[in-house]
């Protein structure tokens, strides 16, 4: 079960590490709006982070991760709710919520 725990949490990181490389040139958010291949990949990466957190809390439900909930409950609304997607929240969560997730993750990953 550890090894499905630190695949999981890879995988978050790698979904990460993939956003911040797609928004490094990015530095508003009318820049952010404006460009909707980087929106798309955005989100993509935020459905594969929501649902592996998903996917941890049934294996480990008592996993140090803040706003878990949260994060499966956009993951759910970028794929069923598409249709009401508001980008200032995809932004904000970058922005506020993403550094707090890589930082959680990063710990509770064993150092290689």
């Amino acid at each position: 079960m550890e090894k499905q725990v630190n695949k999981l949490l890879s995988d978050i990181l790698g979904c990460i590490a993939r956003i911040e490389e797609f928004t490094s040139e990015i530095h508003s958010f009318e820049e952010y709006q404006s460009n909707t291949l980087v929106q798309n990949a955005v989100e993509r990466n935020v459905e594969i982070i929501g649902e592996a957190v998903n996917s941890l809390l049934k294996i480990s439900p008592e996993i140090a991760i803040t706003s878990a909930r949260k994060i499966v409950n956009t993951r759910n609304l970028l794929i069923h709710g598409y249709d009401s997607v508001d980008s200032a929240t995809v932004w904000a969560i970058l922005q506020k919520h993403l550094p707090v997730l890589k930082e959680e993750v990063a710990r509770l990953l064993p150092a290689e």
